[in-house]
């Protein structure tokens, strides 16, 4: 195992990276072209956050756009005119490389151990969809809008997960619908479907999710980790068998000394300061 990290040491070149209060705050900063990604940004991203695996000054991250936009997905002429190359040579291990890759992004948010906010304004769309669509925890605004848009540019709903991770989020028939029509998703829309968990004003976002960052970054977050691993690895199993790994889980919380913190608090009428351990 790689040692710990401490992620103020981290210095990305593709996006903003700040590390405060146990939170690290991601910003997505090509705001003149609505923080739109690259080959470069995919793979910055995927080893950040690998990395934050073995963060042990982070307990949470906060992910978002500058410039009131989220971010509007795959770059046009850094991206797309690349791969449309790429089909022009007839070069499918060229196009499988780049689909791997965008896809271990999702996995390597889905394995940091690390709650993910996402604060989202403006434009929210293609890949920048995804990466919402990834995080833990959703907070928009009024003049947010989602699209997964992949079939306008001729290509399936199925890019990144979303047909296995979006219909989990806000039910099968609402992905159905997103998925072949490429729409957007009003912000409203978003919140009744379950997608957003809040709605805020543009001006309040970043504090409104940092807030929520600096409480879980805050609470008992090696349980936090697990409750995160469980809510991933359950999808796929049997009642019978998450039962099983919800109690080796809940086992596990058991022996940290937040468990007994908590109890010595509750038994002396005070509020528990977990220090994730």
């Amino acid at each position: 195992m790689s040692e710990p990290t401490n992620g103020a040491d981290l210095h990305p070149k593709h996006f903003g990276w700040a590390v405060d209060g146990r939170v690290a705050t991601i910003t997505l900063n090509r705001p003149e072209l609505k923080n739109p990604l690259t080959f470069e940004s995919y793979r910055e991203l995927i080893s950040t956050f690998r990395s934050l695996q073995n963060m042990d000054d982070v307990k949470a991250v906060v992910l978002t756009g500058a410039g009131g936009n989220f971010s509007s997905g795959g770059d046009v002429h850094e991206i797309i005119g690349p791969l449309v190359e790429l089909r022009d040579d007839d070069d499918l291990d060229g196009l499988l490389s780049f689909t791997r890759m965008t896809g271990s992004l999702v996995a390597a948010m889905r394995d940091c151990p690390q709650p993910i906010v996402a604060a989202i304004d403006g434009v929210c769309a293609g890949a920048g969809a995804i990466l919402a669509m990834a995080s833990d925890l959703r907070y928009g605004t009024p003049a947010s809008r989602v699209a997964f848009l992949f079939v306008r540019v001729g290509l399936s709903g199925a890019d990144m997960g979303a047909c296995s991770i979006l219909p989990r989020i806000i039910g099968a028939g609402r992905a159905a619908e997103l998925l072949y029509t490429g729409r957007f998703m009003s912000a409203d829309e978003a919140e009744r479907w379950g997608f957003y968990n809040r709605i805020v004003d543009s001006e309040s976002i970043a504090k409104e999710a940092y807030d929520m960052a600096f409480a879980i970054a805050h609470g008992p977050t090696f349980a936090h980790a697990l409750t995160k691993r469980c809510l991933h690895h359950e999808w796929s199993m049997a009642i019978d068998d998450a039962l099983k790994l919800e109690a080796e889980a809940q086992a596990l919380c058991m022996q940290t000394e937040d468990f007994a913190r908590a109890y010595r608090a509750f038994a002396d009428r005070q509020t528990p300061s977990f220090e994730g351990n």
